[in-house]
C-alpha cells in the first residue's frame, strides 16, 4: 500500500508565490515594525525621561524597560511559532495568529500610551512584545511554507524593505504625531491597517486536523532544545545573527541620547528621524538587490560576511568621528550593510531549518537572535556609557562584536 501524500503545509514548496501574496506579507511585516520601532526609536525614550524617578538616570529606565520587553519577545516568538505549527484551521497555520496578534498589539500600544509609572510602562511594553511577536512568528514562518529555496533571497529582500520602511514610518509617526500619547495611537492604527490585506485576502497552506500534532506541554518545551551537535549549521547561523544584531543594537540603543548629549543637536528627535531616513534610503538601495543577487548566483555566505564588515566600519565611525557629518555617514553605511544582511541572512536561515513540520518553532528559536541582543545591549551599554568610557568605547565594542559575527558565518558548511 502506498503512503499518502504529505499535506501541502508540510512539504517543500516548489511553485513561486505570487506578487500579490509577497506584497501583502511585506506590508503586514512592515506594519508590525511600525508598532515596535515608533516606541523604540522615540516614544519609549521620551516616556523614560518623563517617568524616571528623581535620582534615577533616564538611560537606566529605558534599559530596564526595553530589556524586559526583549525577554518577553525572546520567549514569545518561538512559543507562538510552535503553536502556529500545530494550528489546524481552514485559514491555515499562520493567519489565525496574525488575526489575533495584530489587534492585540494595537490595544497594548494604546495601554502603553496611558502608562503613568515606570512599572506601568514596562508592563505595557511587555504586552506589546507578547502580542506582536505572535503575529511576527506567523509572518516569518509563512515564507518557507510558500516560497521555494531559490527565491527566498528576493522575498527576504522585500520583507527587509518593508521592515526598514516600517522603522521609518514608526519613527516619523512618533515624531510628528504631536506628543507621546498621539504617537502611540498613530502607531497602533497603522499596525492594524497594514496587516489587514494579508490577514483578510490570503490563506496559508492548511494542516489537516488528522495530521495535527498533539499539544502536550512537555513535548512542546522539549522541542525548543535544538542540539548544536546534531545541527551545527543552525548553531553557527544563529550565533552569526546574534552577534551582528548585538553590534547593531548597541549602536542604535542610545542614539537619541547620543545626539542630545554628545553631538548637542538642538533637535535630537528630528536628528533621529533624519538619520533613520538616510539609513532607510541606502538600505532600500541594497536589501532587494542583495537578495536577488544572492538567489541568482546561489550563494549566501559572502553577502553576509561583507555586510557585517560594512556595518563594523559604520559603527567604528560613530566611535572615531563624533560629529553630525560622521553620524550621517555612519547611518548611510549601516543601511548598505544591514540591507544586504537582512535579506540574505533570512534566506540562509530558512535553508538550515531541520524539519518542515517545525518551521514556525525553529524560526522562532532563530529569532531569539534578534530579541536577545535587545536584552544584552542595555546590560552592556548602560555601564559602558555611565562608567567605562562613554559613547566612544560603546561604539568601539559594538564594532568588534559585529565583526566577530561576520567572520563566524564561514563556519557554516551546508550553505555556500
Amino acid at each position: 500500500m502506498s503512503r499518502p501524500a504529505a499535506p501541502e503545509a508540510l512539504t517543500e514548496p516548489t511553485e513561486r508565490a505570487g506578487r500579490g501574496w509577497t506584497a501583502a506579507l511585506a506590508l503586514a511585516n512592515g506594519a508590525i515594525w511600525v508598532g515596535w520601532y515608533g516606541p523604540l526609536q522615540i516614544l519609549l525614550a521620551l516616556q523614560a525621561a518623563e517617568l524616571a524617578p528623581p535620582g534615577t538616570a533616564k538611560e537606566s529606565v529605558l534599559a530596564w524597560v526595553t530589556g524586559a520587553g526583549a525577554v518577553v519577545s525572546m520567549v514569545a516568538n518561538p512559543l507562538f511559532g510552535a503553536l502556529s505549527d500545530r494550528t489546524a484551521s481552514r485559514f491555515g497555520r499562520r493567519t489565525p495568529w496574525i488575526l489575533a496578534g495584530v489587534p492585540g498589539g494595537a490595544g497594548a500600544l494604546v495601554l502603553l500610551a496611558g502608562a503613568g509609572t515606570v512599572v506601568g510602562m514596562a508592563l505595557g511594553w511587555c504586552l506589546v512584545q507578547l502580542t506582536l511577536n505572535a503575529a511576527f512568528a506567523a509572518i516569518t514562518a509563512a515564507v518557507p511554507d510558500r516560497v521555494p529555496r531559490g527565491r527566498r533571497g528576493a522575498v527576504g529582500g522585500w520583507l527587509g524593505a518593508a521592515q526598514i520602511l516600517g522603522v521609518v514610518a514608526g519613527t516619523g509617526l512618533a515624531t510628528v504625531a504631536g506628543g507621546v500619547v498621539a504617537g502611540y495611537l498613530a502607531c497602533a492604527a497603522f499596525t492594524v491597517l497594514g496587516a489587514l490585506p494579508y490577514a483578510l485576502l490570503h490563506r496559508d497552506p492548511a494542516l489537516p486536523a488528522g495530521r495535527r500534532p498533539a499539544l502536550r506541554l512537555r513535548a512542546l518545551l522539549a522541542g525548543f532544545r535544538i542540539s548544536p551537535r546534531r545541527h551545527p549549521d543552525l548553531a553557527w547561523a544563529w550565533l552569526t545573527r546574534f552577534l551582528i544584531n548585538l553590534g547593531n543594537a548597541l549602536a542604535l540603543l542610545y542614539l537619541l541620547y547620543y545626539l542630545r548629549d554628545v553631538l548637542h543637536r538642538p533637535d535630537p528627535d528630528g536628528g533621529v528621524l533624519v538619520l533613520t531616513a538616510v539609513n532607510a534610503v541606502t538600505l532600500l538601495g541594497t536589501v532587494v538587490i542583495g537578495g536577488f543577487w544572492s538567489d541568482r548566483i546561489g550563494r549566501r555566505q559572502p553577502f553576509v560576511l561583507w555586510a557585517g564588515v560594512i556595518m563594523t566600519v559604520a559603527t567604528g565611525l560613530l566611535a572615531g568621528w563624533q560629529t553630525w557629518p560622521g553620524a550621517l555617514c555612519a547611518a548611510a553605511l549601516l543601511g548598505v550593510g544591514f540591507g544586504v544582511f537582512t535579506s540574505v541572512d533570512f534566506a540562509l536561515m530558512t535553508q538550515v531549518l531541520p524539519a518542515a513540520a517545525d518551521r514556525g518553532k525553529d524560526l522562532g528559536v532563530i529569532n531569539i537572535a534578534n530579541a536577545l541582543p535587545q536584552v544584552a545591549a542595555p546590560v552592556l551599554a548602560a555601564p559602558i556609557v555611565q562608567h567605562l568610557g562613554g559613547y566612544r568605547v560603546l561604539y568601539g565594542v559594538a564594532a568588534g562584536i559585529g565583526l566577530l559575527g561576520a567572520l563566524l558565518v564561514r563556519r557554516i558548511r551546508g550553505v555556500a
